[in-house]
């Protein structure tokens, strides 16, 4: 499921080349889950369950996790309140949806829809559902 950044063109590689350096990882083709924990977060055990299901049924799609603790840098730019917290990116970077608290299933599935689809209507309050 590797993808190269440069092959998505234009700002789109830039924006996912971005991600790739702050993440550690490349994006998903399709869309990416970044999941925000922290090491003593009981509901984050369960959303990293629950991402990681739903990134293995969805081709194309990838779930991260990210040390809360250890990447303030990236928990001060998307303003992270609390944990686990979780932004879906469609496959050019955008941040189309974010979440706090454990995500049900479906709830997941219906953003990467949106976030593949290109449905989305940008950025939820934070206390939305993914």
């Amino acid at each position: 499921m590797e993808h190269a950044p440069a092959a998505r063109g234009g700002l789109g590689a830039v924006l996912a080349a971005q991600w790739a350096a702050d993440l550690g990882a490349d994006l998903g083709e399709r869309a990416t889950l970044v999941q925000f924990s922290t090491a003593f977060c009981q509901p984050c055990r369960a959303t990293r369950r629950i991402l990681g299901e739903v990134a293995g049924l969805v081709p194309g799609v990838r779930h991260v996790e990210i040390d809360a603790e250890s990447r303030l840098d990236l928990v001060r730019r998307f303003e992270v309140r609390s944990t686990p917290t979780v932004l879906v990116l469609d496959g050019a970077g955008n941040v189309v949806k974010k979440a706090s608290g454990q995500p049900r299933k479906a709830d997941v599935i219906a953003a990467l829809g949106a976030a593949v689809d290109g449905t989305s209507h940008g950025s939820s309050h934070p206390s939305d559902k993914v």
